[in-house]
Protein backbone atom coordinates (compact mmCIF):
# COMPACT_ATOMS: atom_id res chain seq x y z
CA UNK A 1 0.00 0.00 0.00
CA UNK A 2 2.76 2.40 0.51
CA UNK A 3 3.52 1.71 -3.22
CA UNK A 4 0.53 3.29 -4.22
CA UNK A 5 0.46 5.96 -1.72
CA UNK A 6 4.21 6.94 -2.79
CA UNK A 7 3.34 6.59 -6.77
CA UNK A 8 -0.23 8.62 -6.37
CA UNK A 9 1.65 11.19 -4.91
CA UNK A 10 4.66 11.48 -7.65
CA UNK A 11 0.88 11.58 -10.13
CA UNK A 12 -0.60 14.69 -8.53
CA UNK A 13 -0.80 17.21 -6.49
CA UNK A 14 -3.04 17.18 -3.84
CA UNK A 15 -5.93 20.18 -4.62
CA UNK A 16 -9.73 19.85 -5.20
CA UNK A 17 -9.55 19.81 -9.01
CA UNK A 18 -7.67 16.18 -9.04
CA UNK A 19 -9.40 14.91 -6.05
CA UNK A 20 -12.94 15.53 -8.00
CA UNK A 21 -11.16 13.13 -10.56
CA UNK A 22 -10.24 10.85 -8.53
CA UNK A 23 -14.02 10.39 -7.34
CA UNK A 24 -15.46 10.70 -10.71
CA UNK A 25 -13.46 7.63 -11.47
CA UNK A 26 -14.07 5.95 -8.71
CA UNK A 27 -17.88 6.41 -9.13
CA UNK A 28 -17.28 4.73 -13.07
CA UNK A 29 -15.52 1.94 -11.62
CA UNK A 30 -18.41 1.18 -9.34
CA UNK A 31 -21.19 2.00 -11.66
CA UNK A 32 -19.74 0.02 -14.72
CA UNK A 33 -19.24 -3.22 -11.83
CA UNK A 34 -22.45 -3.20 -10.71
CA UNK A 35 -24.47 -2.14 -13.90
CA UNK A 36 -22.52 -5.34 -15.22
CA UNK A 37 -23.66 -7.53 -12.39
CA UNK A 38 -27.07 -6.63 -13.51
CA UNK A 39 -26.98 -6.84 -16.62
CA UNK A 40 -25.45 -10.26 -16.25
CA UNK A 41 -27.91 -11.81 -14.51
CA UNK A 42 -30.62 -10.68 -16.55
CA UNK A 43 -28.96 -11.97 -19.60
CA UNK A 44 -29.24 -15.00 -17.39
CA UNK A 45 -32.72 -14.89 -16.92
CA UNK A 46 -32.95 -12.75 -13.44
CA UNK A 47 -34.97 -9.67 -13.65
CA UNK A 48 -34.43 -8.90 -9.56
CA UNK A 49 -31.61 -6.01 -10.45
CA UNK A 50 -34.33 -4.08 -13.03
CA UNK A 51 -36.91 -5.08 -11.24
CA UNK A 52 -34.99 -2.95 -8.20
CA UNK A 53 -34.19 -0.01 -10.01
CA UNK A 54 -30.33 -1.46 -10.07
CA UNK A 55 -29.92 -1.43 -14.01
CA UNK A 56 -28.67 1.58 -14.20
CA UNK A 57 -25.52 3.88 -14.88
CA UNK A 58 -26.63 6.38 -11.98
CA UNK A 59 -23.74 5.44 -9.48
CA UNK A 60 -25.82 6.85 -6.18
CA UNK A 61 -27.85 3.97 -6.47
CA UNK A 62 -24.91 1.27 -6.45
CA UNK A 63 -22.49 3.37 -3.77
CA UNK A 64 -21.90 1.60 -0.67
CA UNK A 65 -20.69 4.70 1.83
CA UNK A 66 -17.49 2.79 3.35
CA UNK A 67 -16.36 1.11 0.45
CA UNK A 68 -16.09 4.14 -1.70
CA UNK A 69 -14.39 5.96 1.28
CA UNK A 70 -11.81 3.08 1.29
CA UNK A 71 -11.93 3.39 -2.52
CA UNK A 72 -11.38 6.99 -2.19
CA UNK A 73 -8.45 7.06 0.67
CA UNK A 74 -6.99 3.42 -0.19
CA UNK A 75 -7.64 2.56 -3.59
CA UNK A 76 -9.28 -0.70 -2.97
CA UNK A 77 -12.69 -0.68 -2.00
CA UNK A 78 -16.64 -2.25 -3.23
CA UNK A 79 -20.15 -1.27 -3.61
CA UNK A 80 -23.10 -2.13 -2.73
CA UNK A 81 -24.20 -5.69 -4.38
CA UNK A 82 -26.97 -5.61 -7.11
CA UNK A 83 -30.10 -7.95 -5.73
CA UNK A 84 -29.76 -11.40 -7.36
CA UNK A 85 -32.00 -14.31 -7.24
CA UNK A 86 -30.05 -17.59 -8.71
CA UNK A 87 -33.84 -19.66 -9.00
CA UNK A 88 -34.19 -17.47 -12.18
CA UNK A 89 -30.96 -19.51 -13.70
CA UNK A 90 -31.31 -22.38 -15.78
CA UNK A 91 -27.64 -23.95 -13.74
CA UNK A 92 -27.67 -22.16 -10.59
CA UNK A 93 -23.54 -22.68 -10.30
CA UNK A 94 -22.45 -21.77 -13.73
CA UNK A 95 -24.87 -18.41 -13.30
CA UNK A 96 -23.64 -17.12 -10.20
CA UNK A 97 -20.37 -17.72 -11.09
CA UNK A 98 -20.33 -15.84 -14.75
CA UNK A 99 -22.30 -12.94 -13.01
CA UNK A 100 -19.94 -12.55 -9.91
CA UNK A 101 -16.80 -12.66 -12.95
CA UNK A 102 -19.16 -9.89 -15.07
CA UNK A 103 -18.15 -7.24 -12.19
CA UNK A 104 -14.73 -7.34 -12.27
CA UNK A 105 -14.01 -8.25 -15.55
CA UNK A 106 -15.93 -4.72 -16.35
CA UNK A 107 -13.35 -2.92 -14.55
CA UNK A 108 -10.57 -4.95 -15.90
CA UNK A 109 -12.05 -4.30 -19.74
CA UNK A 110 -12.12 -0.59 -18.76
CA UNK A 111 -8.40 -0.52 -17.12
CA UNK A 112 -7.21 -2.25 -20.51
CA UNK A 113 -9.08 0.57 -22.56
CA UNK A 114 -7.88 3.57 -20.89
CA UNK A 115 -5.11 1.27 -21.24
CA UNK A 116 -4.49 1.25 -25.17
CA UNK A 117 -4.90 4.91 -24.55
CA UNK A 118 -2.13 5.63 -22.48
CA UNK A 119 0.01 3.38 -24.81
CA UNK A 120 -1.44 4.97 -27.97
CA UNK A 121 -2.37 8.75 -27.54
CA UNK A 122 -0.78 9.96 -24.79
CA UNK A 123 -1.17 13.70 -24.78
CA UNK A 124 1.16 16.42 -22.75
CA UNK A 125 -1.63 17.45 -20.93
CA UNK A 126 -2.00 17.00 -17.06
CA UNK A 127 -6.21 16.63 -16.69
CA UNK A 128 -5.59 13.63 -19.59
CA UNK A 129 -3.02 11.98 -18.46
CA UNK A 130 -4.53 12.18 -14.33
CA UNK A 131 -8.22 10.58 -15.88
CA UNK A 132 -6.37 8.24 -18.08
CA UNK A 133 -3.54 6.76 -15.06
CA UNK A 134 -6.43 6.62 -12.86
CA UNK A 135 -8.91 5.13 -14.73
CA UNK A 136 -6.39 2.34 -15.23
CA UNK A 137 -5.29 2.01 -11.39
CA UNK A 138 -8.54 2.57 -9.99
CA UNK A 139 -10.43 0.02 -11.92
CA UNK A 140 -7.31 -2.46 -11.79
CA UNK A 141 -7.43 -2.56 -8.19
CA UNK A 142 -10.98 -1.98 -7.81
CA UNK A 143 -11.96 -5.63 -9.98
CA UNK A 144 -8.31 -7.58 -8.09
CA UNK A 145 -10.24 -6.51 -4.54
CA UNK A 146 -13.77 -7.74 -5.56
CA UNK A 147 -11.72 -10.93 -6.36
CA UNK A 148 -10.97 -11.67 -3.00
CA UNK A 149 -12.14 -15.06 -2.21
CA UNK A 150 -14.00 -13.78 1.13
CA UNK A 151 -17.83 -12.75 1.62
CA UNK A 152 -19.28 -10.64 0.02
CA UNK A 153 -16.91 -9.70 -2.24
CA UNK A 154 -17.28 -11.21 -6.11
CA UNK A 155 -14.73 -13.74 -5.71
CA UNK A 156 -16.63 -15.81 -2.59
CA UNK A 157 -19.08 -16.42 -4.89
CA UNK A 158 -17.08 -18.08 -7.40
CA UNK A 159 -15.20 -20.13 -4.99
CA UNK A 160 -18.83 -21.12 -3.01
CA UNK A 161 -20.03 -22.51 -6.50
CA UNK A 162 -17.28 -23.96 -7.10
CA UNK A 163 -16.93 -26.11 -3.74
CA UNK A 164 -19.61 -29.28 -3.33
CA UNK A 165 -22.29 -28.88 -1.55
CA UNK A 166 -21.34 -29.93 1.94
CA UNK A 167 -18.53 -27.29 2.26
CA UNK A 168 -20.65 -24.48 0.01
CA UNK A 169 -22.91 -24.69 3.04
CA UNK A 170 -20.42 -24.15 5.88
CA UNK A 171 -18.44 -21.72 3.68
CA UNK A 172 -21.79 -19.53 3.18
CA UNK A 173 -22.25 -19.39 7.35
CA UNK A 174 -19.15 -17.29 7.15
CA UNK A 175 -21.23 -14.81 5.45
CA UNK A 176 -22.45 -12.82 8.27
CA UNK A 177 -18.85 -12.70 10.22
CA UNK A 178 -16.52 -11.74 6.92
CA UNK A 179 -17.50 -8.12 6.04
CA UNK A 180 -16.48 -7.37 9.91
CA UNK A 181 -13.48 -9.37 10.65
CA UNK A 182 -12.23 -8.03 6.88
CA UNK A 183 -12.40 -4.40 8.10
CA UNK A 184 -11.15 -5.34 11.88
CA UNK A 185 -8.13 -6.83 9.84
CA UNK A 186 -7.65 -3.98 7.45
CA UNK A 187 -7.48 -1.45 10.29
CA UNK A 188 -5.18 -3.83 12.45
CA UNK A 189 -2.85 -3.66 8.94
CA UNK A 190 -3.18 0.14 9.08
CA UNK A 191 -1.57 0.57 12.86
CA UNK A 192 0.18 -2.37 12.90
CA UNK A 193 1.99 -1.02 9.84
CA UNK A 194 1.71 -5.00 8.84
CA UNK A 195 0.90 -4.00 5.44
CA UNK A 196 -0.26 -6.99 4.22
CA UNK A 197 -2.85 -5.68 1.80
CA UNK A 198 -0.30 -3.82 0.31
CA UNK A 199 1.86 -6.42 0.04
CA UNK A 200 -0.69 -8.68 -1.83
CA UNK A 201 -2.19 -6.10 -4.30
CA UNK A 202 0.46 -3.28 -4.95
CA UNK A 203 2.57 -4.99 -6.83
CA UNK A 204 0.18 -7.26 -9.06
CA UNK A 205 -2.07 -3.71 -9.14
CA UNK A 206 1.18 -1.87 -10.85
CA UNK A 207 2.04 -4.78 -12.94
CA UNK A 208 -1.39 -5.23 -14.25
CA UNK A 209 -1.81 -1.45 -15.03
CA UNK A 210 1.73 -1.30 -16.64
CA UNK A 211 0.65 -4.27 -18.90
CA UNK A 212 -2.44 -2.35 -19.63
CA UNK A 213 -0.83 1.29 -20.39
CA UNK A 214 2.74 0.02 -21.11
CA UNK A 215 5.77 2.36 -20.95
CA UNK A 216 3.63 5.71 -20.89
CA UNK A 217 2.00 4.03 -18.02
CA UNK A 218 5.64 3.65 -15.94
CA UNK A 219 6.71 7.34 -17.60
CA UNK A 220 3.56 8.80 -16.07
CA UNK A 221 3.87 7.80 -12.44
CA UNK A 222 7.79 8.19 -12.11
CA UNK A 223 9.02 4.38 -12.79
Amino acid sequence: MELIKELIGRLIPDNPAELGIIIGVALFAITIHEYSHGKAALSLGDPTAKNAGRLTLNPFPHIAPLGALFMLFFHFGWARPVPVNPAYFKDRKKGMILMALSGPISNFAAAFTAGLFVRHMYLDNDIYRTILIYMVLLNTGFGLFNLIPIPPFDGSHVIENLLPDSAAVKFMKTRRYAPVLLIALFLLDRFTNFNIFGRIFSLPMIQISGLFGGPNFFKAIGM
